[in-house]
């Protein structure tokens, strides 16, 4: 049964840890400790049955609108519809601090996740060249807006 919890710093290095097995340029453990302190960021983590992270998202909140952050989710648990699952949240948590438009970047090749992110309203707006690392890849720009 997979919970979605606020980060905490109890929950930071499993956090970093889902992140590092997810992208080539990750956060560091002391990026999430910083976020966990700051006002303007909200991050939620997906837990297991055990408590212990599996994934994570979060949002850079400013006035009515955000920037989707950092959404991943371990190799072993995907399929499970645990993306879906964290967006929800995310939108919901969003929503209730006065969020109207929502914006964030995807690679152009990742697939599974530009599908969670249309089946929650988001639409691609554009294209910034070269914007990935480690591989060079282009990010699809999409946005919810109300």
């Amino acid at each position: 049964m997979i919970r979605i919890v606020p980060l905490t710093k109890e929950l930071v290095p499993e956090v970093a840890a889902v992140e590092a097995v997810c992208f080539s340029e990750p956060w560091s453990e002391q990026a999430y400790l910083e976020a966990c302190d700051k006002e303007d960021y909200l991050y939620l983590v997906a837990v297991d049955e055990t408590g212990h992270a599996v994934g994570m998202c979060g949002l850079i909140i400013g006035l009515f609108e955000a920037e989707v952050m950092n959404v991943a989710v371990r190799p072993d648990y995907r399929g499970q519809g645990i993306a879906q699952k964290l967006m929800s949240a995310l939108m919901e948590a969003g929503a209730s601090q006065g969020v109207k438009e929502y914006t964030l970047e995807v690679r152009v090749s990742n697939l599974a996740a530009i599908h969670v992110y249309e089946a929650h309203g988001f639409v691609g707006e554009g294209i910034r060249p070269g914007f990935y690392r480690m591989p060079t890849e282009d990010a699809l720009i999409m946005w919810k807006r109300e």
